[in-house]
């Protein structure tokens, strides 16, 4: 409740700062400068307030772990296996481990870039809008408050600042994301190809963005506006990277595509599109105002078709960053969406949004007829006005009430963080019992396996990093969502033959006596209570080792074996 009132006091006084001192924002870089730092906090009370480190990203963090440690990019140490698509970001969070030779400071260093990069973002944001409008009136005065709006806006969207402490590459990817625009905005051919390297090596998704980027120049150099040797010398900046990455990955892994993304693509297109379009839809609904932005923004970019030449070519850079929100849009619904909550794969596209919107007012106010074209005094109705300011803090406010009553948001996040660290009490209570070696088989890859340790030996029955059963098992929908995963029982209980089994996806209210029918016979139900709370664990455990195993898990001092009726 206290980060709450916090947050949304924050908003308060950056709406009534901006809204009371408009005219001198515009036109003053100390006013500037003081929006942005109450935006930046904004931002990081936002990510604060959802302060959930998402256990998925406890995945990457079990790489970089045995990165840090020596074992190299592996899930269990000696099983080669890409079961991440964030090379990037896992490389990022591994070096401080390497460094200091302490593993534990991966989660905090990933928490700590995160939130970085979210606030680097909003920063960009402001950045690439004022980029836009002074590309329209290069001699011109600029239009400097838009750029603080569009920073707002980014600071008090939802999904931005829900992985901002998450732990996961999202901030890294939205980051990157505007370098991009920039770039190409800036003529930066190399930096841009470059950036979207990066981007490719953080989220798959950035594929999508690789090829806009290319039809860009490719388009550019046929109007003339651009030689074609800047889309030369964007490949080369991709290829400097990318090339290398990938002649490494097929001599570690063996395989061009990681279990990851090899999943994804497994499965009924029907089922994948359909809950692809649930997901974008959900999206929408809880974006209609962003989207709302951008709709009004497109409505006044085909208002005046004959404009100067440097206001079409800033109009140009406004309609690449439309394309890439909606040819990443694309790209998740074919993918089929996502299971987490807030939207995790949509971040970068409210932002983009948000750009489009405020550079798409700042380029109808300075070709406006009524302010005398190119004259001198085409800004004065945007800075005497405080509609613009007003509107665009009140969406801000919507933003932040999303956040906090929409079910797939702020309550989804805090569920999470409830589930993850009940696995990673689980995972401590496995490492602390259990001999170096044990093989335990689990769906929990996440913080649950991360704080087993490399010691123990985890199967994925998903197959994300079992190599076996993501090319070779049966296609499976996970739940409602249009994720595909796959899994072999048969490969799991007979050839891998784990000591543990973890079924559950956490602690459970009551104890579970019950088995997959998958392990019945060579293995049987072994029910712990958590000490001290009112929730058990179920495991099975092998037969031929049962009594052993279970003295062992009993021996622990937080949980208690209680039989089976």
């Amino acid at each position: 409740m206290v980060l709450t009132a916090v947050t949304v006091g924050a908003w308060l006084v950056l709406a009534a700062f901006v809204v009371t001192w408009w005219p001198r924002i515009n036109a003053r870089r100390s006013w500037r400068y003081a929006a942005l730092g109450l935006t930046l906090l904004l931002s990081l009370f936002h990510q604060l307030l959802y302060s959930t480190v998402a256990g998925d990203a406890y995945v990457t963090f079990r790489y970089a772990r045995n990165v840090a440690e020596g074992y190299g990019p592996v899930y269990n140490p000696g099983e080669y296996v890409e079961g991440y698509a964030n090379f990037l970001w896992m490389i990022l969070v591994a070096l401080p481990g390497a460094v200091f030779g302490d593993s534990d400071v991966i989660v905090v260093t990933a928490v700590l870039l995160g939130i970085a990069a979210t606030l680097g973002g909003v920063l960009l944001a402001y950045r690439l809008t004022n980029r836009i409008v002074r590309i329209a009136t290069p001699n011109g005065p600029a239009l400097p408050g838009l750029g603080v709006l569009a920073a707002a806006l980014t600071a008090a969207a939802s999904s931005p600042a829900a992985y901002g402490a998450s732990g996961l590459e999202a901030p890294l990817f939205v980051l990157l994301t505007l370098t991009f625009c920039l770039a190409i905005t800036s003529g930066r051919a190399v930096v841009a190809g470059v950036t979207v390297a990066l981007a490719v090596m953080t989220r798959p998704e950035a594929l999508v963005m690789s090829v806009i980027g290319l039809a860009w120049f490719v388009v550019e150099a046929a109007r003339r506006s651009r030689t074609a040797s800047a889309a030369v010398a964007y490949l080369a900046g991709a290829a400097v990277l990318l090339v290398p990455w990938t002649v490494w990955r097929l001599t570690v892994y063996d395989h061009l595509l990681p279990n990851l993304i090899l999943s994804r693509w497994r499965g009924s297109w029907s089922g994948r599109l359909a809950a692809g379009g649930d997901y974008v839809a959900e999206f929408t609904l809880a974006y209609q105002a962003f989207v709302a932005l951008a709709v009004a923004a497109i409505a006044l970019l085909l208002t005046r078709r004959r404009v100067s030449a440097a206001v079409a070519r800033a109009r140009s850079v406004v309609w690449l960053l439309v394309v890439l929100a909606v040819g990443h849009v694309l790209a998740v619904l074919v993918a089929g969406g996502g299971w987490m909550p807030v939207w995790r794969l949509l971040a970068p596209v409210p932002v983009l949004l948000a750009v489009v919107g405020t550079a798409a007012y700042g380029l109808f106010v300075v070709t406006s007829p009524a302010n005398g074209g190119a004259t001198a005094d085409r800004g004065v109705p945007l800075v005497r006005g405080r509609t613009v300011p007003v509107v665009a803090t009140a969406l801000c406010g919507l933003s932040l009430v999303v956040t906090m009553v929409h079910p797939g948001a702020l309550p989804a996040m805090h569920d999470l963080r409830t589930a993850a660290g009940q696995r990673a009490e689980i995972g401590r209570w496995l490492d602390e019992s259990l001999p170096a070696g044990t093989v335990i088989s689990t769906h929990n890859t996440g913080s649950m396996a991360y704080e087993a340790g490399p010691s123990i030996v985890v199967i994925d029955v998903f197959g994300r990093t079992d190599e076996h059963i993501a090319r070779e098992g049966e296609p499976m929908r996970v739940e409602d969502s249009g994720v595909y995963a796959a899994r072999d029982f048969d490969y799991v209980v007979n050839e891998r033959a784990p000591a543990v089994a973890v079924e559950e996806s956490g602690y459970t209210s009551v104890r579970e006596c019950g088995i997959n029918p998958a392990y019945a016979g060579l293995y049987e139900v072994a029910s712990f209570r958590r000490e001290g709370t009112p929730y058990w664990v179920s495991v099975y455990v092998r037969r031929v080792r049962a009594a052993h195993l279970i003295e062992l898990l009993d021996a622990h001092p937080d949980f208690t074996y209680v039989s089976c009726p």
